[in-house]
């Protein structure tokens, strides 16, 4: 099989030089089985440069798709050529949100045997989440629909990212080396705690980075980390040193991801909708973003209103004071633009087709906080307040993750 890889002149100069991909162990930390590899891009013409520089090189360039596309498929290329097996998974880095049905012509051959012989995980960072969040969650749905398992990075970094984890819903949990080198803090403990939660929900697995000594791999396990990765446990290297199979802790694969066009779409056929006027849903829209600004651990915060008109004065204050609350607040309404600006708030226009904008949905998602509105308007002649909604009250965590993920595929950046 051979590629020419400069073909594509989309790529920088940088991007276009030759890459090489090297293999770090991932163990089981309590048989100290090789369960998985993660792969590593390496530039050898380039040995003052490292991963972060070449795709700040590419971001630039406006580029980083293509050079995350290549980084992919040239280490599934290699883990091909080098003989891995499914008998233990293959964790690729996604820095980017690339699309699959716009992976390049020569990497459809790799996929397509990656699929039958490779087992792999989707290992997406919180910067990446945080920057790009509907590109993100769109190829999580697609990387799923391949069959393949989606790990989060670098958890512990960015308190953002906490109340993302429902919203993710990974498979694998990768806890930044900090937590593991460092001496517990408040923060480190949140941290930890949200994951925890996470975990006891879901079944997800966590791995702990940057294990270089003793002390780590026992603070690792002390912190609830079934498998790890760092020097004391194997460097990266250009091959796979170990036999495979050898006792494989297998990860799961059996998390549901759906993500419904609208909020309402998802409860619609359930038969758990009421209908009552605008003045009845005021107070527990009321009531759900109380709950958030009180929580200890602030939640994401997203609510859809329809219009502009919606985002009154009371309604700029509570939101105000949500976002310096802490986590990610956003609006959602047809005519919202920057002139509607509240500090620290993410403000999203909507199309007039857009089905969400006949919608009323309040969704509140932290690590200890679970609670949603959802409604829709049946379209009343009427004073705005004798208005009526159908709608649903909820605190089904699953549910508010699955209105959650169809509000956020909105939020471009």
């Amino acid at each position: 099989m051979k590629h020419d890889w400069d073909a594509d002149r989309q790529v920088p100069v940088t991007a276009r030089s030759h890459i090489s991909t090297v293999f770090q162990p991932i163990r089981d930390l309590q048989s100290l089985s090789v369960v998985a590899y993660e792969a590593l891009s390496r530039w050898p013409e380039e040995k003052s440069a490292n991963p972060g520089t070449i795709f700040a090189r590419a971001a630039d360039d406006g580029t980083v798709d293509a050079l995350d596309w290549r980084c992919r498929l040239t280490a599934i290329k290699n883990a091909l050529q080098l003989g891995l097996t499914r008998d233990v998974f293959l964790f690729l880095n996604g820095e980017a949100a690339v699309r699959f049905d716009r992976s390049p012509p020569w990497g459809a051959e790799l996929l397509a045997a990656s699929d039958k012989k490779l087992q792999i995980v989707l290992e997406l960072t919180e910067r990446s989440l945080l920057r790009r969040p509907a590109g993100i969650l769109r190829q999580v749905a697609e990387a799923r629909d391949r069959g393949w398992l989606i790990a989060l990075d670098d958890v512990g970094v960015d308190e953002d990212s906490l109340s993302l984890l429902d919203i993710v819903a990974p498979d694998v949990i990768k806890l930044d080396m900090t937590l593991i080198q460092n001496s517990l803090e408040s923060a480190s403990a949140r941290a930890l705690a949200a994951v925890k939660a996470h975990v006891e929900r879901f079944g997800s697995s966590v791995v702990a980075e940057g294990i270089e000594t003793d002390e780590h791999l026992e603070r690792a396990i002390a912190l609830g980390a079934d498998l790890g990765q760092g020097w004391l446990l194997g460097r990266p290297q250009p091959g796979f040193t170990e036999a495979f199979g050898k006792g494989a802790h297998v990860l799961s694969n059996s998390i549901q991801f759906e993500v419904p066009k609208t909020p309402f779409e998802m409860v619609a056929d359930t038969g758990l909708a009421r209908c009552a006027r605008k003045e009845f849903l005021l107070a527990f829209s009321h009531h759900i973003e109380a709950q958030a600004v009180n929580d200890a651990d602030p939640p994401i915060v997203l609510t859809a209103m329809q219009d502009a008109k919606n985002l009154t004065l009371g309604t700029r204050q509570r939101y105000k004071s949500l976002a310096s609350a802490g986590s990610i607040v956003a609006i959602f309404g047809q005519g919202i633009d920057a002139s509607h600006e509240i500090p620290g708030v993410r403000l999203v226009p909507l199309e007039s087709n857009d089905a969400l904008r006949l919608e009323w949905t309040v969704v509140a998602l932290g690590a200890q906080t679970a609670a949603a509105l959802i409604g829709r308007d049946k379209g009343d002649c009427t004073s705005d307040l004798d208005r009526r909604f159908d709608f649903v009250i909820t605190y089904d965590r699953q549910l508010v993750a699955k209105a959650a993920r169809s509000i956020f595929l909105r939020l471009a950046i």
